[in-house]
């Protein structure tokens, strides 16, 4: 695994104006990701991982959402700056993302061979014949007769779509590949297998990957890297060894203490009470005191910086105060 850098974002703040207020999706985020790594984002639905994910994309929708600080830089080229024609050119060939339901990720009026084909006939110099016979072998490759490519998305389960997302993704053998919840629609012996096979085919393309979940147990079958998410704010971040031997946010410990334990004899689960803060509205401070069972009287005043805790490992926690 290559220490260099392939993305590195830098105080990112996304922001949606509604009617009720300005919704804070995503405030002063850090991250990096190196070459061949596996982050995985963690966090409870709202908490700003989609729009992360749409943001370094720039697919934020505008209106309402607007990136409003910050930089993204993927291979040292601030994506930010970037037109709108050349982010077309890097979507897909570069960067590519599988979103969390087949069933609208595909078109429903074309055969899954040529939609594989559309965009590698996009990105790469090659003609509609030729085109569709990479479609063919990338479908072979997700486990999918190549006979099928000339069959419409109806025709194939939920399992069998999302490989053909995934073929899809990886047409252009892209240096980075967003997975939002990819296995959240299907059930679960299917999302294991799409799963491994995210694993393998990652493995063989040597392809970098951002997984968005808000399972635990799917971060330790697939990540390096993890971090997690709490109201817009990255509260955690260390490398998967780390978060799952000696978790230290709060809000991570309420994580792993609402996962059943399935040697443990348990009437009911420990679950965080409360639920997540408005996002128009966040409370003053540590977004996450009001739900936490540690809260001190400073966390209601002021947000606690990301301090490196140990080797690697980084929380915003007053907890931690001094303990660099």
């Amino acid at each position: 695994m290559s220490g260099e850098k392939l993305l590195d974002i830098r105080d990112l703040s996304i922001q949606y104006k509604t009617d009720e207020g300005i919704v804070h999706a995503v405030e002063g985020l850090n991250l990096h990701l190196g070459k061949g790594q596996n982050l995985g984002f963690v966090g409870e639905t709202g908490a700003g991982k989609t729009t992360t994910a749409l943001g370094i994309m720039r697919l934020v929708p505008n209106p309402p959402g607007e990136i409003v600080e910050g930089e993204i830089f993927f291979q040292n080229e601030n994506l930010l700056e970037k037109s709108q024609d050349e982010m077309r050119n890097i979507r897909g060939e570069q960067i590519a993302m599988i979103f969390q339901d087949p069933m609208t990720s595909l078109n429903p009026v074309m055969t899954v061979g040529d939609q594989i084909a559309e965009m590698i006939e996009l990105h790469k110099n090659v003609n509609r014949k030729e085109a569709f016979k990479s479609a063919e072998e990338m479908l072979e490759k997700v486990g999918i007769r190549k006979e099928r490519a000339h069959d419409y998305p109806h025709q194939f389960s939920g399992g069998m779509k999302q490989r053909v997302v995934i073929a899809i993704a990886l047409a252009c053998n892209p240096s980075l590949i967003i997975a939002d919840e990819p296995t959240t629609a299907l059930d679960v012996t299917i999302q294991a297998q799409v799963l491994e096979l995210m694993k393998e085919l990652k493995e063989e393309y040597k392809t970098s990957m951002i997984l968005i979940t808000h399972d635990l147990g799917v971060v330790a079958e697939i990540c390096d890297q993890v971090a997690i998410m709490y109201a817009g704010r990255v509260v955690e971040y260390t490398n998967v060894k780390n978060l799952y031997e000696n978790p230290l946010h709060p809000y991570t410990l309420g994580l792993f203490n609402s996962i059943p334990d399935l040697d443990a004899e348990q009437e009911e689960l420990h679950v965080i009470s409360g639920v997540l803060p408005d996002p128009t509205n966040l409370p003053r401070g540590c977004a996450f005191h009001p739900r936490c069972e540690k809260a001190m009287d400073i966390c209601s005043c002021e947000k606690p910086k990301m301090r490196e805790i140990s080797n690697g490992h980084f929380a915003a926690c007053f907890l931690f105060e001094g303990k660099e």
